[in-house]
């Protein structure tokens, strides 16, 4: 019978145990340690909601993050409180659809802050690496949505509605900023008219793809309202400043066909290809090497939107 050990170790304690006695403690000892292993695993995967994971270091790693087992609850009760969204997250890709096709998914500020929030809740996700966001009915979005302006009893309450739809263009550029600096790839998979806000938050996606009946405006100064921010920026660098005076000056409205062979936007397809056509890119995207390719995009975007600061 031997003693599986360090020699130089079991020698000495060779001097006072016998051999039997010796297999009995190394016994007792790899017991101990792999009962040791076994309740911290436990202990971790029901107390604090990790892995079931043996290999090394793998006990420790997080399902998400130290929240996680909140964030079943959470998004359940996210889904329940939108009203002018809806989302879905199908493995690592999160689908955003703008859903007031009665309004044409017009913008108002309460719209846009319910944009935000999802906007905040994709870039703070370790689990999403792509977003894709489309619209319900004949339009991706209208843009402001004039009517509660137009449908006001009184001046006053118009004039209270006009300062309040006065922040939209602000919280467009807020969210806006955190598209183009989250570390996902984004997809505008449009489905009809992008107009004014529609139009200017498209410009920030990474890729765009257009149903063919698809039209994109800029209405703003024909509303006496001027368009700028980063989405000015953005079209201006796309565009050439000639044909970007015609797109916010002029308020031209620009075919996707068009925009496709300006190289303002990716892709062009029929209606009922839309989806599959959308998801076929976003695959595309994700069989790439991400470190990578996150890497690259933040540097090509630096290039436009000033560097990553946070």
């Amino acid at each position: 019978m031997t003693v599986p050990a360090d020699p130089k170790v079991w020698a000495k304690i060779g001097h006072f145990m016998p051999e039997r006695a010796m297999l009995a403690l190394h016994r007792a000892g790899m017991f101990y340690g792999f009962t040791r292993l076994i309740f911290w695993t436990s202990w971790a995967h029901i107390a604090n909601g990790f892995e079931w994971n043996l290999s090394p270091g793998g006990v420790y790693r997080p399902r998400r993050n130290q929240s996680s087992r909140h964030e079943d609850n959470s998004q359940g009760n996210l889904m329940s409180d939108l009203n002018y969204f809806l989302y879905d997250q199908d493995g690592p890709i999160v689908t955003i659809t703008f859903n007031r096709p009665e309004k044409r998914n017009g913008l108002d500020p309460q719209v846009m802050l319910e944009f935000e929030s999802l906007i905040h809740r994709v870039r703070d996700a370790n689990d999403v690496k792509v977003l894709v966001v489309t619209g319900k009915g004949s339009a991706f979005c209208a843009g402001a949505d004039l009517t509660l302006a137009r449908d006001a009893k009184d001046d006053d309450e118009r004039r209270r509605i006009n300062e309040d739809m006065g922040r939209v263009p602000r919280i467009i550029g807020r969210v806006f900023d955190v598209m183009v600096h989250m570390d996902v790839i984004s997809i505008a998979s449009v489905n009809g008219f992008a107009v004014g806000g529609g139009w200017s938050m498209a410009t920030g996606f990474d890729h765009i793809i257009a149903v063919e009946d698809a039209q994109f405006w800029l209405p703003e100064v024909e509303i006496e309202r001027p368009f700028k921010g980063l989405a000015n920026i953005n079209l201006t660098q796309r565009l050439g400043p000639v044909l970007a005076k015609e797109a916010m000056i002029l308020c031209r409205r620009f075919p996707a066909e068009e925009l496709r062979q300006l190289r303002v936007i990716n892709q062009v397809c029929k209606a009922d290809e839309l989806e599959s056509e959308t998801r076929r890119i976003a695959d595309a995207y994700l069989s790439m090497p991400w470190k990578a390719a996150i890497s690259t995009r933040r540097d090509i975007n630096a290039t436009i939107y000033g560097p990553q600061y946070y």
